[in-house]
């Protein structure tokens, strides 16, 4: 299964954020025992540096982007998905460049703790326990 991971689930386990960390911490490990094809857009890895750099150092900062580029496959983003990513089906320009981006390398699906921001997906949008139950159910059925 090839699934983009939304900036939020990285952050739930680099920032330790005690309600989430969990659901995160168990998708990305799938992540890195090749059991799920993760994906981060391009911005996302930009965004998870500048907040990474506030909180920690840089130099921790790019230890952790650098162990991101190794596990997951980057979703670029281009001028054609940003111009895509104007759509007004979506309210948060953010969301819609993720969204496009995920289009573009053909992803199965997203996975946000920011479901409502993708309610006008045109692939499927789990939220992580969701994400974690299909897994679980998929594993049960081999």
């Amino acid at each position: 299964m090839k699934v983009l991971f939304d900036t939020n689930i990285v952050l739930d386990l680099l920032l330790n954020r005690d309600e989430f960390v969990d659901d995160a911490s168990i998708l990305i490990s799938k992540v890195d025992t090749n059991e799920v094809e993760g994906f981060l857009c391009a911005t996302t890895i930009t965004t998870i540096h500048y907040l990474l750099e506030k909180s920690l150092n840089t130099t921790q900062a790019a230890r952790h982007i650098k162990t991101l580029l190794d596990m997951f496959d980057i979703a670029p983003v281009s001028n054609e998905t940003l111009e895509k990513a104007l759509n007004p089906k979506f309210t948060d320009y953010e969301d819609s460049v993720l969204h496009e981006a995920a289009l573009a390398v053909n992803v199965n699906s997203i996975v946000t703790r920011d479901y409502s921001g993708f309610k006008n997906a045109t692939i499927p949008v789990y939220t992580p326990k969701e994400l974690i139950a299909i897994l679980t159910l998929n594993n049960d059925e081999k």
